[in-house]
C-alpha cells in the first residue's frame, strides 16, 4: 500500500501495531535492559520485515 493513498486511520493503525510489536519484543524477551545499539538493531529488523511484506 502506498503511503500517499493511505488514510489517517490506516496510518494510525500501522503506527499502533508497530508500537505493539515493539512492546511484545521488550516484554517477552529475556533481557530487562537494552543498549541503544540493541534497540536500533531491533528497529532495523522490524523495518526490514515490514518492507518485505
Amino acid at each position: 500500500m502506498e503511503v500517499a493513498n493511505m488514510t489517517e486511520k490506516e496510518m494510525k493503525s500501522i503506527k499502533m501495531s508497530t508500537l505493539y510489536e515493539l512492546r511484545l519484543i521488550f516484554t517477552q524477551g529475556e533481557k530487562k535492559e537494552y543498549t541503544t545499539e540493541e534497540i536500533v538493531e531491533l528497529l532495523d529488523k522490524i523495518a526490514t520485515a515490514t518492507e518485505q511484506g
